[in-house]
């Protein structure tokens, strides 16, 4: 008996080494080699799509990965059930799950910079909406169209003036540090006309202008918000109640101040020229 101890050991061991190096094989062919798929699936659209994707450097699993006891129960159910539908995780779920593995510090900071930002801060950790809502994923294409953004906000259409071919994210950038996601300079890239050395250059151009619903400012705006002692100011409560003129009337948007060079065929219009600096006393 003990002259078959060392073979049988040596057997054992052999089978041990043999199955060991087997189940890795097998581990690597399921889990990184992306042949595997295609034991199952149809490929060759979605192979198309992901070689011209961001994520063609990653192999399938990566992304569409699967458990060992997700993999057994999908092997058991073919086994037993081959022509019948086989519900699976990892094509639309377990991706998703995935995403913030890579993708943490993006969607912390912002997608777009490395910069501190609000846009996935707010809508990710804050509000916990996860990244298919917004995301569309359709055949590894990951855009945002607006009508993802309006399914939440759905008062928050685009206003007129021009802009009613854009979508959301030409005015709201994810990598701002501002909360609306919107900074003045954003704004100027296409309103060029308007100078940024203007005496409000100082604020947001949204805490007077509301895209999403008034556009245009009145006088009542003005004087509502920042503006309520104008009117007992110098000879303003004289021009607002017995001419019945609106800030509008005299005062320029973005150009507000009223000199000598702006009163000339402004003030000229209703009596003579008079200094403007008569005007506040």
């Amino acid at each position: 008996m003990s002259s078959y101890r060392v073979p049988i050991m040596f057997l054992v061991i052999l089978i041990t080494v043999i199955g060991v190096v087997s189940g890795y094989k097998y581990y690597r062919y399921t889990q990184e080699d992306p042949n595997f798929c295609s034991s199952c699936h149809l490929m060759q659209e979605a192979v198309k799509s992901w070689q011209r994707s961001g994520h063609k450097q990653f192999e399938c699993q990566k992304c569409h990965r699967m458990n060992i006891l997700e993999q057994n129960k999908l092997l058991v159910a073919f086994v037993l059930n081959p022509k019948g539908k086989i519900k699976e995780k990892h094509g639309k779920v377990n991706t998703w799950l995935a995403c913030k593995e890579c993708h943490r510090y993006d969607v912390a900071q912002g997608s777009i910079t490395r910069k501190n930002s609000y846009g996935h801060a707010r809508h990710v950790f804050m509000q916990g909406i996860s990244c298919e809502k917004c995301h569309n994923g359709k055949l590894h294409e990951f855009n945002v169209a607006m009508s993802a953004c309006l399914s939440c906000h759905k008062d928050k259409i685009v206003h007129g003036m021009g802009m009613k071919k854009l979508e959301c994210l030409n005015c709201h950038s994810y990598s701002e540090s501002s909360p609306k996601m919107v900074t003045p300079k954003r704004c100027l890239h296409c309103h060029k006309d308007v100078p940024e050395d203007s005496p409000m250059s100082g604020l947001s151009c949204f805490d007077c202008h509301k895209p999403h619903g008034k556009l245009k400012m009145e006088s009542k705006d003005c004087l509502g918000t920042c503006h309520g002692n104008e009117s007992r100011v110098g000879q303003h409560g004289l021009h607002m109640t017995r001419a019945g003129m609106k800030c509008l009337d005299c005062h320029r948007p973005h150009n507000w101040m009223i000199g000598k060079k702006q009163a000339k065929g402004l003030c000229d219009r209703c009596h003579e020229l008079r200094s403007p600096a008569r005007f506040i006393y």
